[in-house]
């Protein structure tokens, strides 16, 4: 992206009035660009937003809860009155679904035993959320000289890792619900990113790692504004940049 065009630059942020979106967040607003916070609680996002404009940054609140496809219409249309178009989208919001807080203690989402509400749960926020925010802000990225999104995954969504009984995942309970809906989303993911490259908008996968947050009773070693990293190098990809890919911080991650 040209940080010297007149253009100004815009960006939505899902789920980011804390933790690693709030990072995102804070990473864009540095770079100049305009932040908006999307935000299920409004007031939580208008004090992330105010917090962000304490620090120079540009931010804005938008109250969105990604599995409400009026509301999500809503900050479209307020989007497009306020600045008409947009040049990133980070779908950031997720929930692990589970009664637990991290991977390692979802004993409840064990497949033989997991609760069908919950996957559905899960998979409403995950995937179908994911498509309801990226079709209803695509009119405003074709508006954009460079549109980029990126979704946030899990390193627990590869199938190549996930399944090998040797590597980083071994021992962890099985997952019906948190872990295959990421893997939906990377297929979700790569399909947007072939049906829109020959637009120029690149479509990304990004694996923060694991991170201090409250999804994991923060147990992460990881900052957020480290697993911000890899998102916001995503967010601002050259034209020459990847799109279908799915990476952390140190690289490619396998399928």
């Amino acid at each position: 992206m040209n940080e010297h065009s007149t253009h100004q630059l815009v960006a939505l942020v899902t789920g980011a009035n804390k933790g690693i979106g709030r990072a995102i967040a804070e990473h864009l607003a540095t770079l100049g660009m305009a932040v908006l916070i999307g935000a299920r609680d409004r007031q939580r996002g208008e004090e992330a937003a105010a917090a962000l404009r304490h620090a120079g940054g540009d931010a804005y609140a938008v109250a969105l809860d990604v599995t409400d496809p009026a509301g999500v219409g809503e900050a479209a249309r307020w989007i497009e009155e306020r600045f008409g178009h947009l040049d990133v989208l980070v779908n950031n919001a997720g929930i692990t679904g589970s009664g637990q807080v991290s991977p390692e203690d979802a004993v409840d989402q064990i497949p033989s035993t997991v609760h069908l509400d919950m996957v559905r749960a899960v998979f409403e926020t995950n995937v179908f959320g994911v498509i309801t925010v990226t079709n209803a802000m695509l009119p405003l990225l074709r508006r954009s000289p460079a549109p980029r999104i990126v979704n946030l995954s899990s390193g627990v969504a590869s199938l190549t890792i996930a399944g090998d009984p040797f590597g980083p995942l071994a021992g962890l309970p099985a997952s019906a619900a948190y872990a295959p809906s990421k893997t939906a989303l990377n297929a979700l993911t790569v399909q947007y990113a072939n049906e829109l490259r020959k637009d120029g908008v690149l479509v990304n996968i990004a694996d923060p790692g694991y991170v201090d947050t409250d999804i994991n009773n923060h147990r992460g070693f990881l900052t957020p504004a480290q697993g911000a990293a890899v998102v916001v190098r995503l967010a601002t990809l050259g034209p020459d940049g990847p799109t279908g890919g799915f990476f952390n911080q140190d690289g490619p991650l396998p399928w």
